[in-house]
């Protein structure tokens, strides 16, 4: 006869695995993220220091005008450079969740399909309908996943494409705005 209970040990036990896989990535995601903004306030602060220090040094307003203009083209690229960086550490976050999801699931459906074997095999006679019903439903949630999944990736997979472009779109538009400004002051 079938041990239902050792198999229920084994599927808490793969529970909690995941779940410290998790917790270890989430904590592991969270210093990353702690770490980029730390060093994006370090860089603001330093650049701040930076322009003070110029707009003390200037000499007349033409030179202010151009520092004006050069410390907006740096902020600028420092906006970019930490969008960039976090959406890239969100992207690989959410890759890593991804990942560890389906591999949760590979694990319960691998486990589940076990026990509903085992127990099928064990099963008193006549309830062949019931198990056959079982396997069936098992069959069609795991399809069903797998498809949802398969969507997810390729929505996640258009949306990464277009905040990519996007973000190229607005780093090339804010180097055009940054050089016409620049044209227009030389001209004057």
């Amino acid at each position: 006869m079938y041990n239902a209970s050792e198999h229920f040990a084994e599927f808490n036990q793969a529970n909690v695995s995941n779940a410290i896989k998790l917790a270890s990535f989430s904590i592991e995601n969270a210093e990353k993220l702690v770490s980029l903004n730390i060093n994006a306030a370090k860089m603001a602060l330093a650049q701040a220091i930076e322009g003070a220090q110029a707009a003390a040094s200037a000499k007349d307003v033409q030179e202010l005008l151009e520092l004006r203009t050069k410390l907006a083209e740096v902020g600028v690229q420092s906006a970019s450079g930490y969008s960039r960086s976090l959406y890239e550490l969100s992207s690989e976050a959410q890759a890593g969740f991804s990942a560890l999801a389906q591999e949760t699931w590979k694990i319960y459906t691998a486990g589940v399909a076990s026990f509903v074997e085992k127990a099928s095999q064990s099963a008193p006679a006549g309830s062949d309908v019931a198990v056959n019903a079982l396997k069936s439903t098992f069959a069609a949630s795991t399809a069903a996943f797998d498809q949802f999944s398969r969507a997810t990736k390729q929505v996640v997979d258009f949306a990464d494409a277009s905040v990519r472009a996007a973000t190229e779109s607005a780093s090339n538009a804010a180097a055009v705005a940054t050089g016409t400004a620049k044209a227009k002051r030389n001209a004057n």
